[in-house]
């Protein structure tokens, strides 16, 4: 790992310099006060928008246009001169939405925002060697490049192709007009979702804008057979309220457990030539747990200020209680319980999943699990730990794949078995996963090659074994049927 950069260095910004005694008196980087000063500001702003800019009381062009004023207000103030970067990728993607034929403006968009995005990922490289001095501007551009990508073919969905051509959540999202300039701007800078989105559909953020966004949900139960004779009007305070607890929670682990075990540890003597073997994956499995609420503070903070604007209502659940994660980007619950690599990842950074699923996985007629692999180590960064990180998930995910299809079934025969082979899955996949995303932490090759010799390739090696000389098992009948019926009710849904 590169050596520290001094102390006066880790306070450099590009963006405001306002809250920098508030920064040297917390001993924080000035780049993430900021972040979590506009946030918290945007949490404000949501309430506000909600109660005093609410549809009934406002035009769409008012809540359009003050969204897009104090998001880029916010960007500005986060990321200074550098927020041109992501003007001029707006800019130049509303210019392909106007001027390109339907039959291409889904190529064009997503060329032109991922080839920006690539060459902004590896500037940052070279300039800032990998991103610890100043401000990473690139965070707000993932984001924008989503959007852009999704509104793109989601037009070319409603504009370019036939209905019957369509799957169902395809036709459900398509867009049948071009969106405005305000629209446009309002959809990718809004105060909500600029700094640390999570991507959105386009259609629902209208519908959010002028005013229809949970009655759209709510249709969809039948609230005569529940007693009510009008469309209840759920509140989100509430969802809020937990979300906001879960932010508060995370920031102290940040605060203590993070910076008592930062991922430099990995690199450190100690570990690397002294340790041994056990001492290495356990205090590999702390250094991989104290990364990560950093994540779920600012992923659960950004969904609360959707959820604080009125957006984000997901509809009702089976016991009827509202819900308010149709923008949620991870479940914690799952992440931390999870009993295989499959389902650890379908809970992590969801929202991504589902642009990629979107934009690559339903669209490439050949190789899309490879397609969209690769696409998504694109858009993550051309730092080398991405791509150790994601070519080590290869692996590990199809021998897990492997293990479960040959030995599960032998442990459903009763509660007790259930509960070891639970338990043992849960603690080889917390396992499997510290190794496996460790690269993606560290970052540059030389650390990332140091640990996996500390660990001595053991995760690497086990999983290449698993798949040369295990026979892959076919599934049984019933099993088979029951996951195609899976299939067709899921495709039924989307």
């Amino acid at each position: 790992m590169a050596a520290e950069p001094p102390s006066s260095l880790s306070y450099r910004t590009t963006g405001s310099t306002c809250l920098h005694p508030l920064s040297e008196l917390l001993g924080i980087p000035l780049d993430q006060v900021n972040f979590v000063a506009c946030q918290l500001l945007a949490l404000c702003a949501a309430f506000w928008f909600r109660i005093y800019l609410s549809p009934g009381k406002t035009s769409p062009h008012v809540r359009h246009a003050f969204a897009t004023i104090f998001g880029i207000y916010f960007v500005i103030f986060c990321f200074g001169w550098y927020s041109v970067h992501l003007f001029v990728l707006v800019l130049m993607s509303y210019g392909i939405m106007v001027t390109a034929s339907v039959s291409n403006i889904h190529r064009y968009s997503f060329f032109v925002a991922m080839g920006y995005l690539t060459i902004c990922h590896i500037s940052r490289i070279y300039i800032f060697h990998y991103g610890i001095l100043t401000t990473d501007f690139s965070g707000p551009l993932m984001i924008v490049t989503q959007k852009i990508t999704t509104l793109a073919f989601q037009v070319h969905d409603g504009l370019g192709r036939r209905a019957e051509d369509l799957s169902t959540e395809q036709h459900r999202l398509a867009v049948k007009a071009k969106p405005s300039f305000l629209e446009y701007l309002s959809y990718l800078l809004n105060f909500m979702s600029v700094i640390a989105g999570p991507c959105n559909n386009f259609k629902d953020y209208v519908a959010f804008i002028e005013g229809r966004h949970t009655h759209m949900k709510l249709l969809e139960v039948n609230w005569k057979e529940k007693g009510f004779h009008s469309l209840p009007e759920p509140s989100p305070t509430g969802a809020v309220i937990h979300k906001l607890c879960m932010t508060l929670v995370s920031l102290l682990l940040f605060l203590t457990l993070t910076k008592t075990f930062p991922a430099t540890c990995l690199a450190d003597d100690w570990f690397v030539h002294r340790a041994n073997f056990l001492a290495r994956l356990c205090y590999l499995y702390i250094v991989m747990q104290a990364s990560k609420p950093k994540y779920y503070f600012a992923w659960t903070l950004a969904d609360a200020v959707n959820n604080a604007a009125g957006f984000g209502f997901s509809g009702v659940d089976k016991n009827g209680n509202f819900c308010w994660d149709l923008l949620s980007n991870l479940n914690i619950w799952k992440i931390e319980t999870a009993t295989s690599f499959k389902m650890y990842v379908d809970n992590w950074n969801i929202q991504t999943a589902s642009w990629l699923k979107r934009v690559c996985y339903e669209r490439v007629p050949w190789y899309p699990t490879v397609l969209t692999f690769i696409l998504s180590a694109l858009w993550h960064g051309v730092y080398p730990g991405y791509y150790f990180t994601f070519l080590t998930g290869i692996l590990v995910t199809l021998a897990a794949r492997t293990m479960r299809n040959n030995y599960r079934h032998y442990f459903l025969s009763s509660k007790a078995l259930k509960a070891v082979y639970d338990t043992g899955t849960w603690a080889a996949t917390q396992l499997a996963v510290s190794y496996t995303v460790a690269p993606f932490v560290l970052l540059a090759v030389e650390p990332t090659i140091s640990l996996y010799k500390s660990m001595y390739f053991y995760l690497h090696i086990i999983s290449l074994l698993i798949i040369l000389f295990l026979p892959m098992k076919p599934q049984a009948h019933g099993q088979r049927r029951s996951q195609t019926l899976n299939s067709v009710n899921k495709k039924k849904t989307d």
